[in-house]
């Protein structure tokens, strides 16, 4: 077991090792109080947005509520990757083929849930520049692209806290794929999150090398020196002891069964020591890459548990 778990000055010093692999963050100009937005359109219940996050570029977003009452949480929403850069945040309103039917937007709104989601840098309304493009140009300056795509959904989460509202609301982190990953690391790195659900992608690092999955993963997955400094279970052991809901398919290269393995049994015993065996849940079934109504079924079923 890891000397750290459970230990609030020793966790946030492993908050800061991440933070440090992932380079500088980029704040907007004059720091995270600059941070702001312009709604652009309303329509029923979803609000599009035009966020200042960092100093780069502007954060397209979509803002939605339930419609019949007050929210309940918020869904802090990853999209995910799919090669699908045309996408990005309108996969909360359109899916997508991994996913089940009805889209997240819909099937949070409806449960009283409002939602958050960005588009990341490369996908959506910030397809240009490339993925490639901004790969290679935050490796020279020293810095990585899931970074700045984690610095985005942590500083949404910001701005958002800031709005009306929205203050005390439960956050839990949702995604699938990328998006997986995503919520992940976010939900890590800071604990005003209350918990993460995630599916199709967290699986042990050592195992996507073993069994090739590796290559499965764009360039952006790939933050320098990693392993030497952690496993994905020392970075999901930072979500400890808040819920954590894992879904993954066994028959998906991006997460090979000893992965999964490794993972849950881990974070089996990460939970146990604090105390919060029930937090956590790995729920597998043997699909590849995809979504399933039983997936389904158990993020609902997590999120109503949250809220209550």
């Amino acid at each position: 077991m890891w000397p750290w778990l459970g230990a609030a000055g020793a966790t946030s010093r492993r908050r800061e090792d991440l933070w440090r692999l992932l380079g500088p963050r980029p704040w907007p100009e004059g720091g995270a109080h600059a941070l702001g937005g312009e709604c652009l359109d309303r329509s029923d219940n979803v609000e599009r947005w035009r966020l200042h996050l960092n100093r780069e570029q502007d954060v397209p977003a979509l803002l939605l509520r339930p419609r019949d009452r007050a929210p309940r949480g918020v869904v802090l929403y990853c999209h995910a990757h799919g090669n699908r850069f045309d996408l990005g945040k309108d996969e909360l309103l359109q899916g997508r083929p991994a996913l089940q039917s009805p889209p997240y937007g819909d099937a949070l709104a409806a449960r009283g849930w409002a939602v958050l989601a960005i588009d990341h840098a490369g996908f959506g309304e910030r397809q240009t520049p490339s993925e490639r493009a901004l790969v290679k140009r935050a490796l020279w300056q020293g810095e990585t692209l899931w970074g700045w795509r984690v610095h985005d959904t942590l500083a949404a989460l910001d701005w958002l806290r800031a709005q009306p509202g929205f203050e005390a609301l439960p956050v839990v982190t949702l995604g699938l794929s990328m998006g997986s990953t995503m919520a992940l690391w976010a939900a890590a790195l800071d604990e005003r999150i209350a918990g993460c659900i995630e599916l199709c992608c967290a699986a042990e690092y050592d195992a996507l090398l073993d069994s090739g999955g590796i290559d499965g993963h764009g360039e952006y997955f790939f933050v320098p020196g990693l392993l030497r400094e952690f496993t994905l279970a020392e970075i999901a052991a930072l979500i400890a002891p808040r819920p954590h809901l894992s879904c993954a398919g066994a028959l998906d290269p991006l997460t090979p069964p000893a992965g999964l393995a490794s993972l849950d049994a881990r974070l089996r015993e990460a939970y146990a020591a604090l105390g919060a065996a029930a937090q956590w849940r790995q729920w597998v079934e043997p699909v590849g890459h995809s979504e399933t109504p039983a997936m389904r079924a158990q993020v609902l079923a997590w999120l109503d548990r949250l809220a209550a």
